[in-house]
């Protein structure tokens, strides 16, 4: 049976982090924002442990989730789901870690982990990091591609378990040079898919049919960069336009839309990662 991947955002905002590069709304959620993500995650919860299909799921929030107690309790949940097959989060690592990661099932539960110089040192990041591993528990680590992140780049990589994967995401409006480029692969071997634009249009894509976005209303869409709803998730509307379709837009430029392309050979480079960005070489059971 295929396996449904959801991209799921909630009406979250807030992150403890200000980067000047990215496009992620920064600010203080008020209470009832963040109420209203609490309570839309613990209904999207609720779905997906009565899913009758195996469920893949990835939480893409405009903020940092694992600093809320909902976002960990959730991850810890569909872990133990029998039919999810995965679930993981994007994250910037800065929230506590101990304490409840040993409740999750280390064979479901990754980490996509970003690090940003000038909000958090190595050392407090790679920690982090090593917490993850001490636990068993899969995850890629990234960095923004600016000219002023390569030296940090270079550290992150040479000081992370080898068996973790670094990539790195071309930097928005950023022209990289052929040296520049040649560099940067160098931290992420397939730096190459992320530094220019992939033509989509008329293309063929798993979005729609095989992987979906879901916002917190249960608003469906075929992924975050088509905002035509295919329906809602909780009324089951969604299912009649389920299938595939070519992609509508000219260019997708972001992992998590581009992964999902037939155009390309993603979903044999990341196979057993494709949520969590972990590419096949990296996915091997080593004993973690």
């Amino acid at each position: 049976m295929t396996t449904l991947r959801i991209l799921y955002r909630g009406p979250l905002a807030s992150c403890n982090y200000d980067c000047p590069y990215c496009p992620f709304a920064k600010r203080r959620d008020p209470p009832e924002r963040l109420r209203a993500d609490r309570a839309a995650l613990e209904r999207f919860t609720a779905w997906v442990r009565a899913a009758d299909e195996p469920v893949e799921v990835l939480f893409t929030p405009w903020g940092e989730g694992l600093t809320r107690s909902w976002y960990r309790t959730a991850l810890v949940e569909l872990s133990r789901l029998e039919h999810v097959g995965r679930v993981a989060i994007q994250t910037n690592l800065a929230a506590r870690l101990d304490g409840w990661l040993g409740a999750a099932d280390p064979s479901k539960l990754a980490f996509w982990c970003t690090f940003h110089p000038g909000q958090t040192t190595i050392e407090r990041f790679l920690a982090a990091c090593t917490t993850l591993s001490r636990h068993g528990l899969r995850h890629s680590v990234g960095i923004v591609g600016l000219p002023e992140h390569h030296a940090a780049a270079l550290e992150l990589r040479q000081r992370l378990d080898p068996q973790v994967y670094c990539w790195v995401n071309a930097a928005e409006g950023h022209t990289y040079s052929a040296a520049e480029e040649a560099a940067w692969t160098a931290v992420d071997p397939l730096f190459g898919y992320s530094v220019r634009p992939h033509r989509s249009l008329g293309a063929a894509c798993r979005t729609g049919a095989d992987a979906i976005s879901v916002l917190g209303d249960g608003t469906v869409r075929r992924c975050h960069f088509v905002p035509e709803p295919l329906g809602n998730l909780y009324d089951g509307s969604w299912q009649a336009r389920r299938g595939p379709r070519p992609c509508p837009n000219g260019v997708c430029d972001c992992h998590i839309g581009y992964v999902h392309l037939e155009t390309l050979p993603l979903y044999d480079v990341f196979a057993g990662g494709i949520l969590e960005r972990i590419p096949h070489a990296f996915s091997a059971d080593r004993g973690r």
